[in-house]
């Protein structure tokens, strides 16, 4: 069994921890390629930036998928990550502008 640590905004983070969701989106502002670096079933875990750096959680990868962001809201909508979709366009901008993912 494979494991992949993700660097996670501590902000999504905190929120999905508070509404204690049954399954979450983790999205990425810049992603065009496919993640294969672990398979269906394996654990996914969630590091948290810096100057924090520690395994905050994780989960079960199930898959992954290229959306528009109306449709992950749909599909996903505050499991996110956000309270709103403005809130998860903000997030969006805010790391592109940093020209980087997470």
């Amino acid at each position: 069994m494979k494991i992949f640590v993700g660097v996670t905004d501590d902000n999504w983070f905190k929120y999905l921890k508070s509404i204690k969701p049954d399954e979450v989106n983790f999205w990425q502002p810049n992603s065009t390629r496919n993640f294969k670096t672990i398979s269906p079933g394996e654990l996914f875990l969630f590091k948290l930036h810096s100057p924090r750096n520690y395994i905050a959680g994780g989960g079960i990868f199930v898959r992954q998928s290229f959306l528009p962001v109306s449709l992950a809201w749909d599909a996903f909508g505050k499991k996110n990550g956000t309270r709103s979709l403005r809130e998860l366009l903000d997030s969006i901008r805010k790391y592109r502008s940093r020209g980087n993912g997470f």
